[in-house]
């Protein structure tokens, strides 16, 4: 998780306190991200992208578009995609998150329990994407966590964006913040459009 602590002995990392590892033993199939790669960031909203894109021409065809739908096949793919990355690794996830997310700075648990109220956020959508409760309630979970980012983006701290997980490496920059406060926005836009 933090490469660049390095020991002579066995111990543990003294900023995550996860065991460390011979460097030896790392696989030399594991692929390594460059360390401001956004790839895969690109590749997976790229994706949802396309998917909301092909569910909008589809309703659009049968005479039935709405902007409303469209923001929510957007939300929908958004928060099934980062919590299923999330989940692969849980324990991975949890300890990242904690590093700069308001809540689990404090409540270490919640990183645990994050990637499940993503999970929830998008099966939610799908019965009841207009529900003032839901929109209100995952515009608030988006804003705080997009706090966390900015305040550690506005103290110039370099750290792992663990929202696509903890293997796929991404550099958490104004990139997350957009995305946090982006779906804050959608939350809050879907709102404005009930």
């Amino acid at each position: 998780m933090h490469p660049e602590v390095v020991s002579d002995t066995p111990g543990t990392c003294p900023k995550c306190h996860m065991k460390l590892v011979l460097s030896s033993s790392i696989s030399s199939s594991v692929h390594k991200v460059e360390k401001n790669n956004y790839t895969p960031l690109i590749v997976v909203i790229s994706l949802i992208l396309l998917m909301t894109g092909s569910l909008s021409l589809k309703d659009s065809l049968m005479g039935t578009f709405s902007l409303s739908q469209t923001i929510t096949y957007f939300m929908i793919g958004f928060f099934f995609v980062f919590s299923g990355f999330k989940l692969m690794d849980l324990k991975g996830f949890a300890e990242g998150y904690s590093t700069y997310d308001l809540i689990a700075k404090k409540w270490y648990a919640y990183g645990y329990i994050y990637p499940f109220i993503e999970l929830i956020f998008a099966i939610s959508m799908i019965f009841f994407a207009e529900s003032m409760l839901l929109l209100s309630v995952e515009f608030i979970v988006m804003l705080v966590s997009g706090l966390g980012v900015l305040i550690k983006i506005m103290k110039k701290e370099k750290f792992q964006c663990a929202c696509l997980g903890t293997f796929l490496k991404v550099p958490l920059t104004k990139v997350t913040l957009v995305e946090d406060f982006g779906m804050a926005f959608l939350a809050l836009l879907m709102i404005v459009l009930s």
